[in-house]
């Protein structure tokens, strides 16, 4: 077995210069954003927000050292207040100025986030933040207002096989042994676009054949000796993002035991709950939307009340939340209505809006026939006058396609029997 002594891959393998750094060419590629900031030694405090394993603690210190700052790291895991000014003390004598970064920074309460507004304004630190929470949601509005926020990218695949093939030569060489990975997929499939996780798994799997002259990794070895060394629930560590996919997948898919069960671990792990409450605020909405508009008024009301209440007692009511998403009748035609939306901008453009429903707040625009033709609803028959709301160029195009359950099935009859001219929903 290798020596229990040696770093992780992952860490021997972290990069330390951005032509080394994998992916994320977005920010990080040529005359790209983030490297123009970097380039010119103009970064601004920010929020680095991403999946986990996609390189958002290596990007801060190859920042440091391409700048040469100080540089100091505190967890919002174990860091408080205190932890804070001190380091602020520190940069504030310092010769250049320092770059302070906080890991999961979604975890700091809003006294810890206060704490940083006024080294962050004065430019005493410049913050780098890391979190894999929509920063909207878990980043104070002034501290948020001074960071900018770039968003970094799970790896593709062909990011991950580079990386596979890199850490298979450095194994080869620190082994003096050649190593064959005869099936790729299962490593891919484990990492989840993971980098840590998928070089964590290629480390224990080459571990365990460390005796065997030559190794040669198959699909099942693999799943085989990862199944046998993840088997704890850690919400710091490997399973804390599979555990959640668990939940959320038994509830997506109805069953309320299965849910019960993958909540019942996070709990006994001490998982935040209104991590859990927020995954379930939008899983109602997603994943049952107007089939139950109720789902979503039932997850916001455990969203606020498990802030107010905390462990022990917002268990049974994560619990009964879980379970009513989980009997609930299914439709995801929300989520699908505002993506085919957002593909067809992205398709289309700024198509311009018809004059009909534009604005016309002076006499000149509405001499230019602004507003001209449009029907207030409220002066027809059924409060209804069907007109053309959306550009010329998508009249009659379908986003929103009701799903197969009793209440959209109710909505599909309304918009057949309203738009028969326009839209042609079969019914």
């Amino acid at each position: 077995m290798m020596k229990a002594t040696k770093a992780p891959l992952a860490e021997q393998l972290r990069p330390e210069t951005l032509d080394d750094y994998l992916g994320q060419d977005h920010i990080l590629g040529r005359g790209a954003i983030l490297r123009k900031a970097i380039e010119s030694d103009a970064i601004p405090s920010m929020i680095l927000w991403g999946p986990p394993g996609v390189g958002k603690t290596t990007l801060a210190y190859i920042i440091s050292r391409k700048l040469n700052r100080e540089f100091y790291t505190l967890s919002a895991v174990s860091s408080g207040v205190k932890d804070v000014r001190e380091v602020i003390k520190k940069a504030h004598y310092g010769f250049s100025q320092a770059i302070l970064f906080i890991d999961e920074i979604h975890r700091f309460s809003k006294a810890q986030q206060d704490s940083l507004l006024g080294a962050v304004e004065k430019g005493t630190v410049t913050l780098i933040g890391a979190t894999t929470e929509n920063p909207s949601f878990e980043v104070i509005s002034p501290l948020l207002s001074r960071c900018q926020v770039y968003i970094l990218k799970a790896f593709e695949k062909e990011d991950l096989l580079k990386l596979l093939d890199k850490a298979t030569a450095f194994l080869e060489n620190q082994m003096r042994k050649q190593i064959k990975i005869a099936e790729k997929d299962a490593l891919l499939r484990i990492s989840g676009g993971d980098a840590r996780k998928l070089l964590n798994a290629l480390e224990l799997s080459v571990g365990s054949s460390d005796d065997e002259k030559d190794i040669v990794l198959t699909n099942d070895r693999v799943l085989e000796v990862i199944q046998q060394n993840l088997v704890r629930y850690d919400k710091s560590g490997e399973m804390h993002y599979d555990v959640i996919s668990a939940f959320i997948k038994s509830m997506r898919g109805s069953d309320p035991n299965a849910a019960v069960y993958w909540l019942a671990r996070m709990i006994e792990a001490g998982e935040d709950p209104v991590f859990i409450a927020r995954r379930m605020l939008i899983l109602a909405s997603e994943d049952i939307g107007n089939a139950n508009p109720n789902a979503l008024l039932l997850a916001e009301a455990c969203f606020n009340a498990v802030k107010q209440t905390g462990y022990p007692e917002c268990r049974i009511i994560l619990s009964q939340t879980a379970i009513y998403l989980a009997t609930s009748v299914k439709s995801n035609s929300s989520y699908m209505a505002i993506e085919n939306a957002l593909a067809e901008v992205k398709k289309s453009g700024d198509l311009p809006v018809p004059l009909s429903v534009r604005n016309a707040p002076t006499k000149l625009m509405k001499d230019a026939g602004y507003g001209a033709d449009y029907k207030y609803a409220h002066n027809y028959t059924g409060n209804f006058a069907e007109m053309h709301f959306l550009p010329p160029d998508l009249q009659g195009k379908i986003f929103y396609e009701p799903g197969n359950n009793k209440r959209e099935t109710d909505i599909r009859a309304r918009l057949a029997g309203l738009w028969n001219k326009t839209y042609h929903y079969q019914h």
